[in-house]
């Protein structure tokens, strides 16, 4: 059963975050040993210094970055993340000018409240107010809320960063928001109050070019659902913070058409908003698709498209894309009315 699309916190559950306060230090410690050892990685042993890292707060607080997320009215500790520098001796990712955020954990009983995400947020900020040149940080391949958090956040994975097995847990995922030398556009994951955003989009981007059917349209429209059971990604202006495209793709190990097989990534609803198109909005979200397929190790992505979707394969072609007749099918849209669906493919190296 797919996992429910995490919501923001409601106002009745409202949360701050903020620097630990000194006295708020040895409770946090215990926060994160507590929020370690209920996660994924909880049947590991962890040896004498690793417990000390994770109790010791006021040694992580000594470079400015011991981060609490705390109930608003009670001040109750819900969360915690500690952000720290290059050459810092917890720090494991960071290269000169980048900042680490480590040990992120969320107490058991606030889980799905949005905790993780604000701490998240926060880290970037500060890592942001330092001067730094990008936030990184490592998890654990099993991670996988932890992980669509930080895609949802704009975190991108550095595969190339990535190496070192540890014990129990594997090669560690790298991940990378960057601070400067921001590219115009940032591809995430959507966040759950832009559903809505991304459904007119998408709805839009269609029916601007296409006479489409009416349960089309619906079905384009479903986008809290595609959010819900697989990954639904948006192009974001930097500048602005606009969603200026959308594309939908499976998460690790699924599928989300007929036309893919064994070891091939699959797309659809790849859509550009009208007043975004020209800048190469659809070639970045495409691009994104084929390095996740690079990053799972598969051999080939896929899609299909109506056959009167001209401008869509004019793009796929000019990205290395060929058709992939055999897969090819005609389907009838309404009663009488039949639309050929082509379906294309490129092989990764």
């Amino acid at each position: 059963m797919p996992e429910p699309l995490e919501t923001q916190p409601a106002i009745a559950s409202a949360f701050t975050v903020r620097q630990a306060r000194e006295d708020e230090y040895e409770a946090t410690g215990e926060l994160t040993t507590r929020g370690f050892t209920t996660g994924p990685y909880a049947h590991l042993h962890h040896g004498p210094e690793r417990v000390a890292m994770h109790r010791d707060a006021g040694a992580r607080a000594n470079d400015g970055g011991l981060l609490v997320a705390v109930e608003e009215g009670t001040e109750t500790l819900l969360g915690t993340a500690t952000v720290t520098r290059a050459h810092n001796p917890i720090s494991r990712q960071a290269r000169d000018g980048e900042a680490e955020m480590r040990l992120l954990a969320v107490d058991p009983a606030a889980r799905g409240r949005g905790v993780a995400q604000g701490l998240v947020q926060a880290s970037i900020d500060l890592a942001r107010s330092w001067g730094a040149t990008a936030l990184v940080l490592d998890t654990g391949p099993l991670n996988h809320t932890a992980q669509r958090n930080y895609l949802r956040a704009g975190f991108e994975r550095v595969v190339a960063r990535e190496g070192g097995h540890e014990p129990g847990v594997g090669i560690a995922q790298v991940y990378r928001y960057a601070i400067e030398n921001v590219a115009p556009v940032r591809i995430r994951l959507v966040r759950p109050h832009e559903v809505d955003v991304v459904a007119h989009l998408t709805v839009e981007a269609y029916t601007h070019d296409y006479d489409l059917s009416e349960s089309y349209v619906r079905s384009l429209a479903d986008v809290h659902d595609r959010a819900r059971s697989d990954e639904v990604w948006v192009a974001e202006d930097t500048a602005t913070g606009a969603i200026l495209g959308t594309v939908w793709t499976p998460r690790p190990g699924a599928r989300i058409s007929a036309v893919a097989r064994d070891d091939e990534l699959d797309f659809r609803l790849l859509a550009v908003s009208p007043d975004a198109r020209g800048r190469g909005i659809g070639e970045a979200l495409v691009s994104h698709v084929v390095g996740l397929g690079r990053i799972r190790g598969v051999k080939r992505v896929v899609m299909n498209t109506g056959s009167i979707m001209l401008p869509a394969q004019r793009l796929y072609t000019r990205l290395g894309f060929v058709r992939l007749p055999d897969r090819e099918e005609r389907i009838e849209v309404e009663p009488g009315r039949f639309v050929d669906i082509f379906a294309f493919g490129l092989d990764l190296d």
